[in-house]
C-alpha cells in the first residue's frame, strides 16, 4: 500500500480526525492519524511500511493545516517565491536564484483543492468565468492563479512571499539594496512629504521598500492605501485599506483602482499610497499630486526613471480626459518629485539602482537628475556582482526641506 492510498483512506475520515482539532496543532492531528492508521492496518491485516505511513500523514497534515506540498516552501525563510507549473512542476526563487523543487501535488484535483483553500478567505474566486485572479494570503503573501486554456500546459500559480526577516530599512541596507545615505535621504523625504514613485520590474522590491519606509510615517497621520491585492503591511492605527473588487459571475459590480482613488480623496487622507499605477487612474493620480495631496507614494512597473515618466504620461493620455501631452508633462513635472528605481541584478541581488529628481521641463521634455546611482564594477570569485552607490548631488528641493526642519546634511550627497 502506498502513501496515496493511505491518504485516500484518511480523507474519508476527515470529520473524525479533525474533531477536537484547533486548526493549528499539527502534533495533535498527526497523532490522531497515526492511531487510526495503526488500528486500520491491524483490522485489515495490511502490510505497510512505517516510512510510507509517516510520509502520508505528513503530507495530509500539510493539506489540513496549510497548503499541501508547498507548505514547507512557504515556511522556508530563504524562499521568496513559489512557482507552480501544473501539479508536478514546482519551482522556487531561493536566495535570488530559480531552482526546481522536489515537491509536487498528487494530481490536478489536489492542486485545485489547495488553490480553493488559499483563495476562499479572500472572498474572490477563480473559475472558467474568471480564469485569472490575484489575491493575498492571510499572512500577506501575494498569489496569482491562471487556469487553462489560458495557461496552456495546466494550472499556473505563483506565490510571492512576504519576507518576514526584513523588518526595517536597516535590514535592506545590510543586504546591500541601498546605502545608509540613501535610506536617510528617503526617510527625510517621506517626513518632508515629497511625492515619490517607486519604479522597477516584477519582484524587484518596490512594495518592500514602501512598506519599510512607511514605518516612518507619523502615527498622527491618516493613511489610505489602495491595492489590487493586499500587500502593504502598515501598522499605524489611523489607516484605511481599500481593495479593488472583480466583477461577479454576471460581469457586474467591479470596483477598480480609479474609482477607489477618486473615493480616497474624499476621505481626508494625510497620505495616499497606491499599490500600482497601471491604467487610466494615472490621470487622477497626477491631478491629486497637483491639488495639494503631498507625501503620496505609488508603484509603477518600468525599467528606468525615464521609462517610468513616459509610462505615466502614456497612461494619463488614455484616461479619457482630453489634454495635450505637454499639459500632462507639466503636471508630472510639477506634482511628482522623486523616482526610486529598483532592479534585480543577474546574481539575484536586489538594488535601488537610482534615485532621480524631476527637475522641471526643458525643450518640452521632463528633466531627470540623478541624486544617487549604483555603479557596477564587475563580479567577484563567486560570480556575485560588485559595485558601489555614489552620490551625485542634492535635489533642488533640499533647501525647502531644510526650512521645514528635515535633516539634510551635506554629507548625504557626497562620496
Amino acid at each position: 500500500m502506498n502513501a496515496k492510498e493511505i491518504k485516500q483512506e484518511l480523507r474519508k475520515q476527515t470529520s473524525y480526525l479533525t474533531d477536537g482539532w484547533n486548526g493549528t496543532d499539527k502534533e495533535y492531528l498527526a497523532e490522531k492519524m497515526h492511531r487510526f492508521v495503526d488500528a486500520w492496518v491491524r483490522e485489515k491485516r495490511l502490510e505497510v511500511d512505517q516510512g510510507t505511513v509517516d510520509t502520508a500523514i505528513k503530507e495530509l497534515c500539510d493539506d489540513f493545516r496549510g497548503y499541501g506540498p508547498i507548505q514547507d516552501l512557504l515556511d522556508d525563510p530563504h524562499v521568496t517565491e513559489v512557482m507552480v507549473n501544473g501539479p508536478h512542476k514546482i519551482f522556487v526563487e531561493k536566495d535570488g536564484h530559480h531552482l526546481r523543487s522536489n515537491a509536487r501535488f498528487e494530481d490536478v484535483k489536489h492542486l485545485q483543492y489547495v488553490i480553493q483553500k488559499m483563495i476562499t478567505p479572500s472572498g474572490r474566486r477563480v473559475d472558467d468565468s474568471m480564469p485569472c485572479m490575484d489575491f493575498s494570503l492571510p499572512g500577506g503573501s501575494r498569489v496569482n492563479v491562471t487556469l487553462p486554456p489560458l495557461a496552456v500546459d495546466g494550472i499556473s500559480m505563483t506565490v510571492r512571499k512576504l519576507v518576514q526577516s526584513i523588518a526595517s530599512l536597516e535590514d535592506i541596507v545590510k543586504l546591500g539594496t541601498l546605502d545608509v545615505r540613501m535610506a536617510n535621504f528617503l526617510i527625510q523625504c517621506l517626513r518632508g512629504r515629497v511625492n515619490m514613485l517607486f519604479s522597477g520590474g516584477t519582484g524587484t522590491g518596490k512594495t518592500t521598500t514602501i512598506n519599510l519606509l512607511s514605518a516612518h510615517i507619523d502615527e498622527g497621520e491618516r493613511i489610505v492605501t489602495i491595492e489590487d491585492t493586499l500587500e502593504f503591511g502598515l501598522k499605524q492605527s489611523n489607516l484605511v485599506r481599500l481593495l479593488t473588487r472583480p466583477p461577479d459571475i454576471e460581469g457586474k459590480g467591479e470596483v477598480g483602482l480609479r474609482y477607489l482613488f477618486a473615493n480616497s480623496l474624499r476621505m481626508r487622507p494625510s497620505r495616499i499610497i497606491l499599490g500600482e499605477i497601471r491604467g487610466s487612474e494615472a490621470m487622477d493620480y497626477l491631478q491629486a499630486l497637483n491639488s495639494g495631496h503631498k507625501g503620496t507614494m505609488a508603484v509603477l512597473h518600468a525599467s528606468s526613471p525615464q521609462d517610468a515618466v513616459a509610462r505615466l504620461e502614456t497612461m494619463a493620455l488614455f484616461s479619457g480626459i482630453d489634454l495635450p501631452s505637454w499639459a500632462i508633462r507639466k503636471q508630472i513635472a510639477s506634482g511628482l518629485h522623486l523616482v526610486v528605481q529598483h532592479e534585480q541584478l543577474m546574481d539575484g541581488s536586489r538594488k535601488i539602482v537610482c534615485i532621480s529628481e524631476l527637475a522641471g521641463i526643458k525643450d518640452n521634455e521632463i528633466v531627470l537628475n540623478d541624486i544617487y546611482r549604483y555603479e557596477l564594477e564587475g563580479t567577484d570569485s563567486q560570480r556575485r556582482i560588485t559595485g558601489k552607490f555614489i552620490a551625485l548631488g542634492p535635489p533642488a528641493f533640499v533647501t525647502k526641506l531644510r526650512k521645514q526642519g528635515m535633516v539634510m546634511e551635506d554629507s548625504l550627497f557626497r562620496d
